[in-house]
Parts: structure tokens; C-alpha cells; sequence
């Protein structure tokens, strides 16, 4: 390549010192051979060719118009059949009327409330691509919610009206189709093969541009927002009109769509969020199937592990999802889960973090037994629960403390407490605990207060004032115990050196 470049600087000079009519003859060569050598080099050290990708893929990729109907007030008039005194009343108010006129005007309509009529207008721009040949189309909800109209427009022009077959809010997933055949469908791909550094490129309607074809690379994976999906975090432009396209590996399959922007000025600031098609396509069979998605529950509510409670559980890590409270007779408490218990693996798959917990349990179809890893008392422990349908409003039951018999002394934890009678027991859906009356140091120091319900000690549970007394008697008070506390149906770990 050095030898080339050298005969290139020296042609370069040649035709500097020539007449313009022999430059021009051999500069035309000259920059083919040149354009010829970068492709040969860019292909040599890796650099992508995206042109063949977008020929394979750019016609399954559409654009997608809405509209929408909004209200529109009469016109402000004093001609046949309107008011002579609206304008009074665009300035003084619905009731104004002089003296002996009917407030309610002309057409007897109430005050302040104008004939209403309606008219359809532009709503919005997204993009969306084509699954399968008959006309069935994914794009994101928020492209479609609450439009009354939605138009499709392919690559070649057509344009077509299109029907939702259903939506899920949750994940932003929509399914629409029109009524076309043989329309070139992309093929899907396997977003769990992604890697970080990974070319992608983007297809879709930025600002209404149609067919704008885009590059980067995945910037991270499994990228958690507090959505109830993770996302495929990259650096390829998106813009708003973007959301609902796909995202693209370079054998031109899709293995994203195109969903959120993170920016401080509503365009591109380097940070785009891609769905998994993984997840979206677990969604699509449901739409497609049931026009709506279910999910399943198991009833409980979940905090993360952090790594000084992980420790003092004699957890080698932190990943997991600490059970804080257990839905009284839902699926988990049915099958044996406790409060403070970690859970480690649900249906096979492992719990990296506390959010991947809600995603793989409602994954799992209702009505399936599914098994279950837990960490409890030092030990792994494994369950099979039968995971529920999750409604649509699901109500948390909130636990209260009730005053029963006398209290203990203070302990080395710096607390005061009493026992639980059975029938409170049964209501918080725990087998033994007791009941902080008073908290001081150091049990104070750490956010204990009186009504607090302690549950476990380090690996043992709670039971009778007198087994508290002597789990509490027995720590070392060299180091930190673990114990689980339950506050308004919610339950966690709290770390409390023993005083000396």
C-alpha cells in the first residue's frame, strides 16, 4: 500500500505540471483506480459495507402516518344562526349577557359551551416494518395510541389504511396490517447474540423523512430503565419518526425495534433504546393471537440485594431479588415463599438483577408450574410455583401492626419487643415474629421504629419472646447481624452491630 501511495503523489505532481486536456485525461483513471484501492483498503481493515443491507432490507421498512379528531369551536359570529355575543364572552366570561338577553344565546346551548364539531387532522410520523408478506406490520404503541386513522406507506409509494390487530402499553409493541400479499417481509434475527461494538443500522422516518437509513454500534445490552423490558442501548441516530423502524445487524435481519431517545433537547444526543425483537415477537404471537397480552404474577414484591445483606446472607453476590412482602394466598405464599427470601432462578433463567425477575415471570404462560430457586437460611432451596394471570389492577394487600401482650427488656440490639398473636400472624402470612415496642441504639441508629415486625435473625426465624431473647443473646457482637424487618407489608434486610 506504501508503494501505491507514492505512485499516487508522484502521479498527482505529473499532472500538476501537464496542460488541463492531458489532466483530464488521465485524471478520470487516475480517481477509479483510487476509489477501486479505498474499497480494497476499507475492506481490509474491516470497515463495513452498508449499501448491500439497505438493498435487502430498505422495502420492508414503511412509514407510518396517523391522524386524529379534535374539537373545533363555531365560528364567533353575529350572522344567521350564530351569537352576537360571543366575542362579549371571549372576554368577560361564559354568562356575560346584557340586560333582558338570554345568556344562553341563539341556540339555547349552555353557557360557555360551544357547539362542538369535529375535525380529522395530522396526528403524528413513525415508522414501522413488515413481519410477514400478507400485510402484518410492527411498530411501537405510542405511534398508533389513540389515533382514529393509520396509513401506510411503502417504499415504492403505495399507500394503504391499516387496522390494529392489538397493542400492549407496557412494552411499547404494536401489531397493524394492511390488506396487501406479497409484500417483502424482513427476516427476524436472534437480539441475544448482540455484542457490544456491534455495527447496527437504523431504518425509518425521521421528522417525516422517509426511508432515512442510519449507523452505529450497540453501546450496551440488557440496558435497565425501570421499563418493564430491557433495552438495546447504541449510538445510531434516532430521531422522533424513527420509533416503531427496525434495528438491523448487518446479515439484514432485525434484531431491534427502534423505540426511545435519552436527550435533553427531544433529538439525538447519541443515546438510543432499541425493544429486543426477542421480546417484541413474544408479544406479536399474542397480539396476533388474542389481540391482547397476558401475563403472569406470582404475588409478591421485591427489592434488590445489596451487597452488604448478600454478605451477611452468605450469598457469594448480589444478583437475585429479595422478596419483601408475600401476597397473602397468592401463587408464592401457595408454594412455600417467604419474606426475606432471595430468589436466584425462576422458569431456568437466572435473576442477574431484581428486574429481571417481573419479565421472566410474566413471560411464563398462567396456569404453568413453573420452578423456582430460592436462597434461604444459608442454603438454596427450590420450589415449583403456579404462576396466575396478572389483572389489570392488581391490589397489594398493606399489613398493620395490632398491640399484644407484655413487652421484653431491652436488648443488645437496643430494642423493646412484644409477641404477635396467631390471628395477626396468619394475616401478615408469616409463621413466627415480634412486634418492635421501643427502638434505641444501635437497632435506631439504622432506621428501626417502634411497630416494626422482626421476622428473622441472621439464618434463624423469629419465634416465641423467648427464642428472640436468646437468638439476640447469642450474636457475636464483634460483627454486623442480619435482620429482617417487616414495615407496612413491606419487608428487608437491615445490618445491626450488637452492642457491647
Amino acid at each position: 500500500m506504501e508503494n501505491k501511495n507514492v505512485i499516487y503523489k508522484s502521479l498527482i505532481k505529473a499532472l500538476a505540471a501537464t496542460t488541463t486536456g492531458v489532466m483530464l485525461s488521465l485524471v478520470a483513471p487516475a480517481q477509479t483506480a483510487l476509489a477501486q484501492d479505498v474499497a480494497a483498503i476499507a475492506a481490509e481493515v474491516g470497515l463495513p459495507d452498508f449499501t448491500k443491507v439497505v438493498e435487502r432490507t430498505e422495502s420492508g421498512v414503511v412509514n407510518i402516518r396517523t391522524t386524529e379528531s379534535v374539537p373545533v369551536r363555531r365560528p364567533m359570529s353575529g350572522g344567521p344562526g350564530g351569537d352576537p355575543y360571543d366575542m362579549f364572552r371571549w372576554f368577560f366570561g361564559p354568562d356575560f349577557a346584557p340586560p333582558g338577553v338570554d345568556p344562553r344565546g341563539p341556540r339555547g346551548q349552555a353557557p360557555g359551551v360551544p357547539d362542538q364539531q369535529e375535525r380529522t387532522v395530522p396526528r403524528g410520523v413513525g415508522s414501522g416494518f413488515i413481519i410477514s408478506d400478507d400485510g402484518y406490520i410492527l411498530t411501537n404503541n405510542h405511534v398508533v395510541a389513540n389515533a382514529n386513522g393509520i396509513f401506510v406507506t411503502l417504499t415504492d409509494g403505495k399507500e394503504y389504511p391499516a387496522k390494529i390487530i392489538g397493542t400492549d402499553e407496557r412494552t411499547d409493541v404494536a401489531l397493524i396490517k394492511i390488506e396487501a400479499k406479497n409484500l417483502p417481509a424482513l427476516k427476524i434475527g436472534d437480539s441475544n447474540t448482540l455484542k457490544k461494538g456491534q455495527w447496527v443500522l437504523a431504518i425509518g422516518s425521521p421528522f417525516g423523512l422517509e426511508s432515512t437509513v442510519t449507523s452505529g454500534i450497540v453501546s450496551a445490552i440488557n440496558r435497565d430503565t425501570g421499563d418493564y423490558l430491557p433495552f438495546i442501548q447504541t449510538d445510531v441516530a434516532v430521531n422522533p419518526g424513527n420509533s416503531g423502524g427496525p434495528l438491523i445487524n448487518l446479515s439484514g435481519e432485525v434484531v431491534g425495534v427502534n423505540s426511545q431517545i435519552v436527550s435533553r433537547s427531544g433529538g439525538f444526543m447519541g443515546i438510543s433504546l432499541a425493544i429486543p425483537i426477542d421480546e417484541a415477537m413474544r408479544v406479536v404471537e399474542q397480539l396476533k393471537a388474542h389481540g391482547r397480552v397476558t401475563r403472569g404474577r406470582i404475588g409478591v414484591q421485591i427489592t434488590p440485594v445489596a451487597e452488604d445483606v448478600a454478605k451477611a446472607l452468605g450469598l457469594t453476590d448480589s444478583k437475585g431479588a429479595l422478596v419483601s412482602s408475600v401476597e397473602e394466598n397468592g401463587p408464592a405464599a401457595k408454594a412455600g415463599i417467604q419474606a426475606g427470601d432471595v430468589i436466584l432462578k425462576f422458569d431456568g433463567k437466572k435473576i442477574d438483577q431484581m428486574s429481571d425477575l417481573p419479565r421472566i415471570v410474566g413471560s411464563v404462560k398462567p396456569g404453568e408450574n413453573a420452578p423456582a430457586e430460592v436462597w434461604r437460611k444459608g442454603k438454596a432451596v427450590n420450589v415449583k410455583i403456579q404462576v396466575e394471570e396478572m389483572p389489570s389492577n392488581d391490589a397489594k394487600p398493606t399489613p398493620t401492626a395490632s398491640k399484644d401482650t407484655a413487652p421484653s427488656e431491652t436488648d443488645a440490639l437496643g430494642l423493646s419487643v412484644e409477641a404477635v398473636s396467631p390471628e395477626e400472624l396468619k394475616r401478615l402470612g408469616v409463621p413466627s415474629a415480634v412486634r418492635v415496642v421501643q427502638a434505641g441504639e444501635p437497632a435506631s441508629g439504622v432506621g428501626l421504629q417502634n411497630g416494626d415486625i422482626i421476622l428473622r435473625i441472621n439464618d434463624s426465624d423469629v419465634g416465641t419472646l423467648a427464642q428472640y431473647g436468646k437468638l439476640v443473646a447469642g450474636l457475636d457482637k464483634s460483627k454486623p447481624a442480619a435482620v429482617l424487618v417487616l414495615r407496612s407489608g413491606q419487608s428487608q434486610w437491615v445490618l445491626i452491630t450488637p452492642a457491647k
